[in-house]
């Protein structure tokens, strides 16, 4: 997909960070924007910021760990805009910690969103883009936590595989139908967004109980340099700028940050020589 004017791009968690990024990119190439997002006044004032700079724009209130919802989103692009030319599953949060100190509702939020999310992206949107038999693409954004062998939080490290390899099947099943439909997998390092205060969009049943007892200092050492990395992190706007250029290359891993490349190597000589996670 090598031409974007007028073509209709739809980007779930769009209200802010890479999502948001990624719209503004869409307006500018000259794309149609459905924007997705779970807070509403977020969503609206981004819609206003993008249509003050002239773009073409309707935005939807959507949780995508609903399917009800993904299927409203749908209807709404097409009656808004009567077709789908890019689709970017790019909403997602973090919570938890390690396996067992992660609870039920940590897993639950975070596998319904991250993963669940794709899932119900691909299932509505990828029939509709097929019919049109149009050019198209669809981007899911992993992070390099799906693509390396450990993440502080273990909900997230799951998800996060489980769409790098959803993204794999979702390649091979278009090339073997031989659609005009390609596909890429966004695996981003620290990028400077909002993903560590992912709680002020949690919902209200699955809000966590108090907790008892304070945080250790190692989980204390682990969020403040995880908060730390997400200050330093490169801009939303240059992985928008990546993601493009992968999206005009037909190109599918898209790796933002090459110093984590040598790490990615590890993990694969681990699997090949069949030593203990590094």
């Amino acid at each position: 997909m090598r031409e974007f004017r007028d073509k209709v791009a739809v980007i779930t968690g769009a209200a802010s960070g890479i999502g948001r990024a990624l719209a503004e990119h869409c307006a500018q190439e000259g794309m149609k924007v459905v924007l997705a997002g779970i807070n509403a006044e977020n969503l609206k004032q981004t819609q206003l910021a993008l249509e003050a700079d002239g773009a073409t724009v309707t935005s939807v209130q959507t949780d995508v760990s609903k399917l009800g919802d993904i299927e409203a989103l749908a209807e709404r692009t097409l009656s808004t805009f009567g077709a789908v030319h890019l689709l970017v599953n790019n909403a997602g949060v973090a919570a938890g910690s390690n396996i067992w100190e992660s609870t039920w509702a940590d897993w639950e939020w975070v596998i319904g969103v991250n993963l669940w999310g794709v899932i119900h992206g691909l299932k509505v949107f990828v029939p509709v883009m097929l019919a049109q038999d149009t050019e198209g693409h669809i981007v899911n954004n992993a992070s390099i936590a799906g693509i390396l062998s450990y993440h502080p939080s273990a909900a997230y490290q799951v998800t996060k595989h489980g769409v790098v390899a959803l993204s794999e099947q979702l390649h091979h099943s278009l090339v073997q139908q031989n659609a005009k439909i390609k596909a890429s997998v966004l695996c981003p390092g620290w990028v400077h967004t909002q993903i560590m205060n992912s709680e002020r969009n949690r919902p209200a049943e699955l809000q966590n109980e108090p907790r008892n007892k304070p945080l250790s200092p190692q989980q204390e050492s682990v969020i403040r340099e995880m908060y730390q990395a997400l200050q330093a992190g490169i801009l939303p706007q240059q992985v928008a700028e990546h993601t493009f250029r992968a999206i005009r290359a037909e190109q599918f891993y898209i790796l933002t940050h090459p110093e984590y490349n040598p790490m990615v190597q590890k993990r694969m000589e681990d699997i090949l020589q069949q030593r203990n996670p590094a």
